[in-house]
């Protein structure tokens, strides 16, 4: 592996948590998961968004940023550290859902910190469709995204889009992830790791073949 730390960036659903735990298992790496299961409003936000999102996404965010502050700490048996996320991202979900008061506070909280966040070596995204996400989520039945609206959903994956359509604060690779499997096919996995073993600078696509 050619960084020092990668974060693997996707709408929910599209595998990100699975892919940086294969490849911190690959290279003996630090792992840094997103915590989802601690925020405690995820579940009544996915039954009432509007009364529950500011409290979902400063959860969220204030979450991250603890994670985040834990890097700097030199790891003597890591050279790589894998995250599941990038810090950054966390803007899509509150441009999408907070009202605009929200939206302002969030804002002026999220710039500060910022400040203290380290960027990524690389990112990588993976680009799904709607139709694949929904399969991926309906497939690994989490409780609390049984409630999952197609539309929300649908809304986010274009959102995802547009946000890294326009990214350029790190070196990028977009993976066309919709017809590959690198969670249970090693031959997808491999392909995979192959990629993000070349030099990638400025942003970089990438289709497996069908």
């Amino acid at each position: 592996m050619r960084v020092q730390y990668l974060a693997i960036e996707g709408v929910i659903g599209a595998g990100k948590s699975s892919l940086a735990t294969r490849m911190a298992e690959r290279y003996s790496a630090r792992l840094l998961l997103e915590q989802h299961e601690e925020n405690p409003f995820l579940p009544d936000f996915y039954r009432d968004p509007g009364r529950f999102a500011f409290s979902t996404q400063m959860f969220f965010l204030l979450s991250r940023y603890r994670q985040q502050q834990e890097l700097p700490q030199k790891d003597l048996f890591h050279d790589l550290l894998v995250a599941d996320y990038l810090f950054a991202k966390d803007r899509i979900f509150a441009t999408l859902t907070l009202e605009e008061r929200e939206l302002s506070l969030y804002d002026k909280v999220a710039r500060l910190l910022e400040r203290d966040i380290f960027k990524p070596d690389l990112v990588v995204y993976l680009q799904m469709s709607t139709e694949r996400l929904m399969k991926n989520i309906r497939q690994r039945d989490r409780s609390y995204e049984r409630n999952m609206d197609e539309e929300y959903l649908r809304a986010l994956n274009e959102a995802y889009n547009r946000f890294f359509f326009s990214y350029t604060d790190t070196p990028l690779l977009v993976i066309n992830a919709t017809a590959i499997d690198f969670v249970h096919n090693d031959t997808d996995f491999e392909d995979l790791v192959a990629q993000l073993n070349r030099p990638i600078s400025g942003v970089q696509y990438y289709s497996p073949p069908q």
